[in-house]
């Protein structure tokens, strides 16, 4: 069966790079109970949270590579809760989530670094970041990741620092032609 996902005005989105509201917080829901298992192990066991965290990275690496779609939760949402809900009523674009969840894996990460290193700290620190992005947008639908996102678009539309990928002020005024108002054009006495 296959439903057709439609955004505010009740018609479907203009792209299919839209998913249902509800998935990614479904998502989170989850990364927050595995990543409270994390913490909880490290207590314990180093090991078996490195193993944890190492699994999550996992997760979030599907989800920054292949979007919400194909991410290991999303898929859990998609089979077994999606059918079980009304349609949804919005949608959200898919872009921001993946660079939410490239965000997850450099936190996961560092994380693994620190428990395969030794560092217990480091390691629980880092996953303790990773747990209150994964809570925040879990709880109250605030995706940092998200909030991020735009900040992280502009930078790549505008290039590197000192590149420059639109006109300078100079190849601007060149084309535009002299200005008679410059301090160095001859002025009416």
């Amino acid at each position: 069966m296959s439903t057709e996902i439609r955004n505010n005005s009740g018609t479907a989105p203009p792209f299919t790079d839209q998913v249902d509201v509800r998935g990614p917080r479904f998502t989170a829901w989850v990364t927050t109970g595995v990543l409270v298992l994390v913490l909880l192990a490290a207590a314990f066991s180093p090991a078996a949270a490195a193993v944890l965290i190492a699994l999550q990275a996992v997760a979030f690496a599907i989800g920054a590579a292949y979007g919400p779609r194909r991410h290991p939760y999303g898929r859990i949402y998609a089979a077994f809760v999606a059918p079980r809900l009304a349609p949804t009523s919005t949608t959200e674009p898919a872009a921001p989530l993946r660079f939410a969840q490239l965000l997850g894996l450099a936190f996961a990460g560092v994380s693994l670094l620190g428990f395969a290193l030794g560092s217990t700290v480091v390691g629980a620190v880092f996953a303790g970041f990773a747990l209150f992005a994964a809570f925040l947008n879990a709880a109250f639908g605030i995706c940092l990741g998200c909030q991020i996102y735009p900040l992280v678009a502009r930078v790549r539309r505008t290039g590197p620092v000192g590149g420059v990928r639109e006109p300078s002020v100079v190849t601007r005024a060149a084309a535009s032609g002299p200005d008679t108002n410059t301090a160095g054009s001859p002025a009416s006495n």
